[in-house]
């Protein structure tokens, strides 16, 4: 696909779609509460629609209008045999969390995916709940999808330190404890977003945070709720970073999601001298508005509890820094490595073929800004993320064209990010 090129400005005012974490969750509990729950602003990009189609395999009545989702709940322990291999898809979201919920069920399934999910690590979920009793298996005794999971009704709790900052395992491990025998303790290594626990409140549930301690007691019971999801602040970071750098420009992007534990890239444009600004909060719903516009940026070093924060807006915060007056430090983000693609090699590969200057490290990046970039053949390696990167890493480019192999995967998260960026610059002409 030929991306858009040399834009001279981008103007306007657009809703990016509806988190991707939050949509997932609404589907995993709206199936397991009891009652009717409804869903308004819904992402239905690939990922959420193949959760969706996956519980309605298991039993759950779920209808789809187009504008609102609507569930009826089994209950906790409510679903069904599938008969049938579970296909999560490109979604790691999808099958860790699944793992934490077929735990405690009472017959056995097989998760698999695409080609990308048969290349990640399972046994930072997989051992745990081993610990708590469940038998999980994969594919020729390996951490590797397919993984069957054989479900027990009397899940023990545990006391678990999660090696690794991710949002996904804590939350697979608490799916579980909800189904557990007494109270499980999990101490996170950072604090990561906390989607699952927020939700669990609202469905009803009880579930206890003191900084990186969670406390999780078994057999808890959820009721259906109507939940309005706002926009996912990893799709609008793209649109965050084309402001900043598309001489010209200012973008409004209405109801975003400002949950703290997801914040982290307005923190980091902030420190790199953005101008960014945050209006018509909504504390209830921890959302909000934001409007960026063009920028002389300065480089910072982005490190430690920080890295969870903004995970998936590193690729587009690494083209940032390209534009960055000075060296821009990424490191702690060793998590990148096992994501849908090795995010650290491909973003420095490919900023590196449209004349960036990243050297990647074990856990990061070392980038070099100012650095003027130029035409090329690049690839998303079917990353959604490295793809949407791309697209704004063409906007900048003077010389050349930038052409996109796989574009396609940006379907996963943002199914209209193209057309989204053409009336942008519609807006401009």
């Amino acid at each position: 696909m030929k991306l858009k090129t040399n834009a001279h400005s981008l103007r306007g005012t657009i809703t990016v779609p509806g988190d991707k974490s939050i949509s997932h969750r609404s589907i995993m509990f709206g199936s397991l509460a009891t009652g009717t729950t409804e869903i308004s602003h819904f992402l239905r990009a690939d990922d959420c629609l193949d959760t969706l189609k996956l519980f309605k395999q298991m039993g759950v009545p779920i209808t789809d209008d187009g504008k609102k989702i609507t569930i009826e709940g089994v209950g906790l322990r409510g679903l069904k045999n599938p008969g049938k291999t579970l296909d999560v898809g490109n979604s790691g979201t999808t099958i860790r969390l699944l793992m934490g919920i077929l735990a405690g069920q009472s017959f056995s399934a097989t998760l698999t995916g695409d080609s990308s999910i048969q290349k990640r690590p399972m046994n930072r979920v997989m051992l745990p709940l081993k610990e708590m009793g469940a038998k999980v298996e994969g594919n020729q005794q390996s951490e590797f999808p397919p993984i069957q999971v054989t479900g027990v009704n009397d899940l023990q709790p545990i006391n678990y330190h999660i090696p690794v900052a991710s949002a996904q395992v804590k939350s697979a491990l608490i799916f579980a404890a909800l189904q557990a025998c007494g109270e499980t303790t999990l101490i996170e290594k950072e604090k990561t977003r906390n989607h699952t626990e927020v939700m669990i409140k609202q469905f009803g549930g009880n579930i206890e945070v003191e900084e990186k301690t969670i406390r999780v007691k078994g057999n808890q019971t959820f009721t259906g709720q109507s939940i309005s999801i706002p926009g996912d602040i990893s799709s609008a970071a793209f649109f965050i970073a084309a402001g900043l750098l598309v001489p010209g420009s200012q973008i409004t992007l209405k109801n975003v999601g400002l949950s703290e534990t997801r914040t982290g890239m307005i923190d980091v444009v902030k420190a790199m001298g953005g101008n960014i600004e945050i209006t018509e909060i909504d504390e209830l719903n921890e959302s909000g508005n934001i409007i960026v516009s063009s920028s002389q940026l300065v480089a910072t070093e982005i490190s430690g509890e920080l890295i969870p924060r903004l995970i998936d807006e590193i690729p587009i915060i690494a083209l940032l820094a390209t534009q960055a007056k000075g060296e821009t430090l990424i490191k702690d983000a060793e998590e990148l490595r096992v994501k849908e693609t090795d995010r650290i090699q491909a973003v420095s590969d490919e900023l590196n073929r449209l004349g960036a200057s990243i050297t990647p490290t074990a856990d990061g990046l070392v980038i070099q800004g100012e650095t003027k970039l130029t035409g090329g053949t690049v690839t998303s390696y079917g990353d959604h993320r490295i793809g949407m990167m791309l697209q704004i890493a063409a906007l900048i480019v003077k010389e050349g064209e930038v052409v996109l192999d796989k574009s396609e995967a940006v379907s996963v998260s943002y199914p209209t990010f193209f057309d989204d960026l053409n009336e942008l610059m519609e807006q401009t002409i």
